[in-house]
């Protein structure tokens, strides 16, 4: 290992091994403690809402049926609730779990208070708009449950308005749409599991990389998600929006599963409770694997195996320590995308390649280890470790024959790296208000960032790129949010601080470039409920992107360029089982970036405005068949060029997704979805279309004591669409002249 990353990796391998690790979070957690506050007030009663498992159930709503007193759990199931007398009742709901009735008595006063809720078929009736947290990211737990995946990836749709694409065998991180953003891979987008980032920075492929293919779809137990650069916990690339997972920390039961398709593809998985229901303890183990060669006349021979262990503990009735270690590898070969001209003229088929010795492999480690610490029913900290150990490399030809008419253009992108981060959140529940402070030091390493022009995946012809990269990100942020009654404010600050450090291993001599900025973005909401069932926001907030470290080291480009945005919208609720939600927003970005893969650079694009129009509609017709669908519209143009010339390529202008869904007591569950994406320019000048698509999927499944058997199909009515699509100048071998065209991935 280069000398540059032997010490600050040594002084967290030391701090680990000096010093008790549970002291260590501890000591974190009093201190992120020291900066919080906490209310009292008499006739208050306090108390946890817990699922099967006794696991804390986030958002539940609490309300006395006299009066308009309510509030909500947080995070671990927690809640206080003033003013309340003896002889009141609560009721206590939440999506998915049987409503509960309590009738205060003196005792519930004396002490913290539990309440154990059931499951049940989930029903849209219990969707609170008043609440602190927001409905639709209750509803998404719904689409989990009645619309199976078999992708990590596919997930990312339960968010309203985000697309994506894969062009690269199915083991390239997917390319992102939200917002009228072309994301790539995660430049303006940020994803996290369990509190663990997924995007990488200064990656060998593109800013922001983020590969989810570690994550199994049926361990997912919550998704947040927000759109907009506006929530304090989020930090990078979290300026179109964000992206949380929540994994289980219990089985209900045990499984196993065998999936069987066309194109020889065969999908394993199984996930075990280790420990069977033993007191205070929680294990499991998850296993999946998939092989397919998928449609293209080359095949992928694609292969990726995941493996996740999760234990929990309850130390105390405060205390919860959880582990988990994951393991994932994948490979894959890859047709790439294909020139349209090669198909017009009969060279190659829709699903041929013009260099099927495309590919490649990847694989992520990951632990992480979480201690949660309820000090009373109004505070709780939580404290966050992570280490991950990560490798990529990927073989790409995105010109064919452009710059090498004799061995071809095809390029090698390698890296591997050490991310590492610890975090620590302190919350605390108040009459008054509620305040969340968080505060993070992390280190992260990332070693061999590599590109070089290879021929055939074997001979490298040319180093284009070669150097070792270590940044550092630290961050600490605090809002509040008071409760105005039917007002309720909740400003919040952030503050991050980068330093980059560049080695590059091609330069003659040995040089260490570096350099560090921080940035401060503040966030204001203001919410406006004139009845328990409506809601008004103003969200408004500065969020940002950071750049590649090899950019800014060696030019003077943007270090953390931001983003400012607004959000004016509403949630209403007209009916026990209809949900109606609208925005209207603005963001104005300081700096594009655009990833030029062939070359090994970012490249700024000039400043930019996006505004739009999201809205979206639930309807449960009865206890289970469900109605979903949302359209987004976005107007996006370059402030830097002139009028016509200003198209920003691939953004999206009008995107819908929807769909009806079955979960029947009886056994039968399924649904029909869609996803729409109109034609949007490829191009600056619009000369060039990306072509627009409506792709139908179906499953039906149907429960029988402990067997499911169920049946999917993708693109049901056989559209002939392009998943993924670019415009590309690109030579073949018999040609004279380059051509710049829309190449595209069937």
């Amino acid at each position: 290992m280069n000398s540059i990353y032997k010490y600050p990796l040594k002084c967290c391998l030391v701090l680990l091994s000096r010093f008790n690790l549970l002291y260590v979070l501890k000591s974190l957690a009093i201190l992120a403690m020291a900066v919080g506050w906490v209310v009292t007030s008499a006739q208050t009663v306090e108390g946890v809402v817990l699922g099967p498992g006794r696991v804390g159930i986030q958002a539940a709503n609490i309300y006395v049926n006299s009066s308009e007193v309510h509030t909500h759990s947080n995070e671990i199931g927690q809640f206080t609730l003033s003013p309340v007398s003896p002889g009141d009742t609560l009721y206590v709901s939440s999506l998915g779990y049987i409503s509960r009735a309590v009738t205060l008595s003196t005792e519930h006063f004396e002490k913290s208070m539990t309440i154990v809720l059931e499951d049940q078929l989930y029903d849209l009736n219990q969707v609170v708009i008043t609440d602190n947290y927001s409905p639709l990211e209750q509803i998404a737990r719904i689409d989990l449950t009645t619309n199976p995946v078999n992708s990590s990836q596919q997930i990312l749709r339960r968010m309203p308005g985000l697309f994506i694409g894969q062009h690269a065998g199915g083991g390239k991180a997917e390319q992102i749409f939200l917002r009228g953003f072309d994301i790539d891979h995660g430049t303006d987008i940020s994803i996290k599991v369990d509190g663990m980032p997924v995007n990488m920075v200064s990656h060998a492929h593109g800013q922001g990389y983020s590969d989810l293919h570690f994550l199994i779809p049926e361990t997912i137990d919550r998704i947040d998600f927000g759109k907009g650069p506006y929530q304090a916990s989020e930090g990078n690339f979290a300026t179109a929006g964000y992206v949380g997972f929540r994994t289980k920390d219990y089985l209900e039961q045990s499984m196993i599963g065998l999936e069987v398709g066309k194109f020889n593809t065969v999908r394993m998985l199984g996930m075990l409770d280790l420990l069977n229901g033993l007191d205070r303890h929680d294990a499991y183990v998850a296993f999946e694997n998939i092989q397919t060669d998928g449609p293209f006349e080359s095949p992928q021979a694609f292969s990726r195996v995941n493996l996740l262990l999760k234990y929990g503990v309850e130390l105390s009735d405060s205390d919860r320590l959880t582990f988990s270690g994951s393991y994932f590898q994948s490979r894959w070969d890859a047709s790439g995308q294909i020139p349209q001209r090669a198909v017009d003229q009969g060279l190659i088929t829709r699903f041929g390649a013009i260099d099927d010795t495309e590919g490649g492999q990847t694989g992520r480690t990951n632990f992480q280890l979480e201690y949660t610490w309820a000090i009373n029913s109004r505070n709780f900290i939580r404290s966050l470790v992570y280490l991950s150990k990560y490798d990529f490399e990927l073989y790409s030809n995105f010109t064919f024959f452009l710059e090498d008419p004799e061995n071809g253009d095809q390029i090698k992108q390698h890296e591997s790296r050490i991310l590492a981060g610890l975090e620590s959140r302190f919350f605390n529940d108040s009459y008054w208000g509620d305040m969340s402070i968080s505060s993070e030091v992390g280190v992260g390493i990332r070693v061999d960032n590599e590109l070089s022009h290879t021929l055939n995946r074997k001979t490298t012809l040319e180093s284009l790129a070669l150097g070792t990269v270590h940044e550092t990100n630290m961050f600490a942020y605090a809002r509040s949010r008071f409760d105005l009654g039917q007002v309720s404010i909740t400003p919040g600050l952030r503050l991050d601080h980068f330093t980059f450090q560049y080695v590059d291993e091609l330069a003659a001599n040995y040089t260490s470039l570096s350099t560090s900025q921080a940035i401060l973005s503040p966030k204001l909401d203001i919410t406006y409920s004139p009845g328990e069932h409506w809601r008004h926001y103003l969200n408004m907030g500065k969020g940002f992107h950071s750049n590649d470290s090899r950019s800014i080291v060696v030019s003077d480009d943007r270090i953390l360029p931001a983003v400012y945005g607004v959000d004016l919208g509403t949630i209403w609720k007209p009916l026990p089982r209809l949900v109606f939600n609208a925005a209207t927003w603005y963001l104005y970005s300081e700096q594009e970036f655009v990833y030029v893969g062939d070359a090994g650079i970012v490249e700024p694009g000039g400043r930019s405005q996006r505004w739009g129009v999201d809205a979206g509609v639930r309807i449960q017709f009865n206890d289970w068949l469900y109605f979903d669908t949302d359209v987004n519209y976005t107007y996006a143009r370059s402030l830097d060029e002139e009028a016509g010339q200003d198209y920003i390529p691939l953004a999206p202008d009008l995107t819908s997704t929807g769909g009806l869904s079955l979960n029947h007591s009886n056994g039968f569950s399924g649904g029909i979805h869609y996803r729409f994406i109109a034609d949007r320019p490829a191009n600056e000048d619009y000369s060039l279309i990306a072509e627009g698509y409506f792709v139908t999927d179906a499953n039906i499944n149907y429960e029988w004591k402990n067997w499911t058997v169920g049946i999917s199909v993708e693109n049901l009515f056989n559209t002939e669409w392009n998943e993924a699509q670019f415009a590309t100048e690109s030579r073949l071998q018999d040609e004279a002249e380059p051509v710049e065209e829309i190449h595209f991935t069937p």
